[in-house]
């Protein structure tokens, strides 16, 4: 009995060893590490200008209709022309055909069917140009086509940046060196010193009008309506620590 208590012990302290043996090495290999988030950004002008416009005409004869529409065609692509406009920078797309009617009533306010009143014809057109000063100019004139006898409906001019993907890994090395400055710091400040740099993860890529006030968003803002934006980007980088 004496001689099974004492290898029951023995055991126990090899056991014991053990664990603790391997809870150390545990520990040992465990490396802590720094998670930071570094941003960037940069303001820029837009270099592409893109506007959109449409014109109607309505009449009960189609071929009328048809005939007014492309003579508004012809004025407002000539005039586009006059003001300096690129001939291939100027789409016309297909017309569209409608059949308008109104609805009727009797005395008492109760319907009694619709009645057409005519063919109304939509051509609508698109310009895109780098020229992004004249473009603004002649969307903001364009009114002048009344004084031709043509009403045109003017969108408001959206802008782009062609140079988007030169912008971001731009961007993305300003981020990135923005983050490894704060781990630098959060390391020094914790006694230790930056390690090897374990993983590296894009964020969200933003585009907003300069001093709009406008919201990020989540999946990220594409502003197309100032010619001035802001761009910025995050990046969340995983240091080891020495």
């Amino acid at each position: 009995m004496k001689y099974l208590s004492a290898i029951i012990f023995s055991v126990a302290i090899v056991l014991a060893a053990s664990f603790l043996g391997k809870a150390y090495v545990d520990r040992a290999q465990t490396n802590d590490v720094i998670k930071v988030t570094g941003s960037g950004s940069m303001n820029f002008t837009s270099d592409l200008i893109v506007w959109e416009g449409s014109f109607s005409r309505t009449n009960y004869d189609l071929k009328t209709a048809y005939e007014s529409i492309n003579n508004d065609k012809n004025i407002i692509h000539k005039y586009l022309l006059e003001k300096g406009i690129a001939e291939d920078a100027i789409i016309f797309n297909s017309v569209s055909t409608y059949e308008r009617s109104k609805n009727e009533y009797s005395n008492s306010g109760k319907y009694v069917g619709s009645v057409f009143v005519g063919y109304e014809l939509t051509q609508s057109f698109k310009i895109e140009s780098t020229d992004v000063e004249l473009i603004e100019k002649i969307s903001r004139e364009v009114t002048e086509l009344l004084n031709r006898g043509v009403q045109l409906n003017s969108i408001a001019p959206r802008y782009y940046y062609t140079k988007l993907a030169d912008l971001k890994i731009e961007m993305i090395s300003k981020a990135t060196e923005d983050a490894n400055v704060r781990a630098k710091k959060i390391a020094e400040n914790a006694g230790g010193k930056l390690g090897k740099l374990k993983s590296a993860d894009l964020g969200v890529f933003q585009i907003t009008g300069q001093n709009s006030g406008e919201d990020y968003s989540w999946s990220g803002a594409y502003n197309t309506s100032s010619k001035k934006k802001t761009a910025s980007i995050t990046m969340r980088l995983t240091y080891e620590i020495d």
